[in-house]
């Protein structure tokens, strides 16, 4: 229950807090006093949206704090999955800034509106004349069958298939469309992969082959530099190999007279080492050096096939042409992958249907169960309330799977004999409204643990034996939950167990609502005012008594 109210720079609130009884709270005033404005502020702490316009000193922060007492209320699981701390008094303060800058905390610990709309529709149900108006919204009608009938365990089985069903057909379409884009390409892609799979390419290869054909092109030169070298180091009457044999024979005879003629020794014999050496390698080349046209346009070709794929793929090297063929590989892979995925998506996406069209189904089950029951509630409250040729339908169709089950929910209503039920936006009144709704919130109170309920007028179109019917429903909700009312009628008003009085007072340059808790001679004046108008007679005054006495 909402302990503390605490408003302050708000509107036409300077500053004012309101302890409400546990049980039910009237407020009344003048229209215009600000009763409405507290809902506003009340708002405000379940998450809606505010900016700056509605400070009451535009340099100054807006700030609304409520105390609520939530031990009975199972609420810890609330505060465990959004990591909030505990406590049986949970107190919750939106703070608004001049810079339209909005802070909302859940017992001082900073938190989104998000998870303070979380926790403010488990805590507050407040009732407006504009929710009057969501009553012929289907979603509402949905949503109160499903209250009502206790579906909330099916609901929520069925909502998780939901989900999951359109995110498999979300992922079917990017699959078909990914698919539908890649075989656009598919068959270039294998073209241009055929093309470098058949030139079988080797890391290298290009850099040999410019080699081997600068040898094959040079093949005639270079055999006969080599015969000139091979001549030039080993001839049968004069080279260089002879003579140096013949050099180091002579000074070999002559070495150990010094140090240095030893050394030179050595070093003439390690030249003729090298010549030797030289000789074996220049023959080896000669040798392997052919004069080969035809190898030679061999290797023309292949380097001209290369060089081709190299200019068509704007690369420079066959590295990055083999590059080119792996991602190519990898796309026309991708196309096998991707079918078979499609394959996978389609068969769980199906078993996901299945499983959602039985969840649907038990979630219309126990919705069809509760329908008759509920007529039969609504009809009799409705009786009671003054209408007693009121006829209400439930009206169940199936539908194409959507996040609320597989039926489309119509009600149905008239008001008056002999005309046929019809929708709602079409079929009632804005006082036939009013008590449709209250019936409504009448019997979802008995079906919902919430702590606290908020009526903004709920007795709009009615007087006088109705208006008491209406405050007695009202009372007899109050049994179970905190009612907080906001009323103009005096049979309504002295049926609450805490009367408060909104009004306005002038300051110097404006004006500001304000409230008080009247006692009980200030509530018999109020009723009395409410009945009659301003100095009301002493008729009125023991009208006024004579419904405080039947409260």
């Amino acid at each position: 229950m909402l302990q503390t109210l605490h408003i302050k720079n708000y509107a036409l609130i300077q500053e004012l807090t309101l302890n409400p009884s546990k049980g039910l709270n009237i407020i009344t005033g003048e229209t215009g006093a600000g009763k409405s404005i507290m809902l506003g502020a009340i708002g405000l702490l379940l998450g809606n949206r505010a900016d700056s316009k509605i400070l009451f000193e535009q340099d100054e922060k807006c700030i609304i704090e409520g105390e609520f007492l939530i031990d009975h209320y199972k609420l810890k699981s609330v505060f465990d999955e959004e990591e909030l701390d505990y406590a049986p008094v949970c107190t919750i303060r939106r703070e608004i800034s001049p810079q339209s800058k909005s802070r909302a905390f859940i017992n001082d610990t900073p938190v989104t509106l998000d998870v303070l709309k979380k926790l403010g529709e488990r805590l507050m149900d407040v009732h407006s004349q504009h929710e009057t108006l969501l009553l012929g919204d289907s979603d509402f009608q949905t949503d109160t069958l499903d209250v009502v009938s206790g579906s909330k365990h099916i609901l929520l089985e069925y909502t998780g298939l939901f989900k999951n069903f359109k995110k498999l057909n979300r992922r079917l379409d990017e699959l078909n469309q990914q698919i539908l884009n890649e075989k656009k390409e598919l068959d270039y892609h294998n073209f241009l992969l055929n093309e470098l799979q058949v030139a079988t390419l080797k890391v290298g290869e290009q850099e040999a082959l410019e080699e081997e054909l600068q040898l094959l092109e040079n093949a005639e030169e270079i055999k006969s530099k080599l015969s000139i070298v091979s001549a030039a180091l080993e001839n049968d009457d004069v080279s260089i190999l002879s003579l140096t044999q013949t050099a180091l024979k002579s000074i070999d005879q002559i070495s150990n007279f010094s140090a240095n003629l030893t050394t030179l020794k050595d070093r003439l014999n390690s030249v003729l080492i090298d010549l030797k050496d030289i000789k074996d390698e220049a023959f080896a080349e000669f040798e392997s050096v052919e004069v080969n046209n035809e190898r030679t346009e061999e290797v023309r070709e292949r380097l001209s096939l290369i060089f081709s794929l190299l200019q068509k793929h704007s690369v420079h090297k066959v590295e990055d042409l083999l590059k080119i063929q792996q991602n190519l590989e990898e796309k026309v892979q991708k196309v096998g992958n991707l079918d078979e995925e499609l394959v996978s998506v389609k068969f769980e996406a199906q078993k996901v249907q299945n499983q959602l069209l039985v969840a649907g189904r038990n979630l219309s089950e126990k919705r069809k169960s509760i329908i008759e029951s509920l007529k039969n509630q609504l009809e009799a409250l409705l009786k009671d309330l003054g209408m007693p040729n009121a006829v209400f339908q439930i009206k169940m169709e199936s539908c194409e799977p959507s996040s609320a089950g597989i039926d489309k929910i119509t009600f149905l209503f008239s008001a008056n004999k002999g005309i046929p039920a019809q929708e709602l936006k079409n079929a009632a009144s804005g006082g036939e409204f009013s008590r449709l709704m209250l019936c409504f919130k009448y019997i979802l109170a008995n079906k919902t643990n919430l702590p606290v309920i908020v009526f903004d007028e709920i007795d709009t179109g009615i007087s006088g034996e109705i208006a008491i019917k209406v405050g007695k429903m009202l009372k007899q909700m109050a049994n179970g939950h905190q009612i907080i009312s906001i009323s103009h009628l005096p049979q309504i008003a002295a049926l609450g167990d805490a009367h408060y009085f909104v009004y306005k007072k002038d300051l110097k340059d404006r004006s500001v609502s304000s409230i008080r808790q009247l006692n009980d001679a200030e509530r018999l004046h109020q009723l009395a005012v409410m009945i009659g108008g301003d100095n009301p007679s002493q008729t009125v005054v023991n009208s006024a008594k004579e419904l405080m006495n039947m409260a």
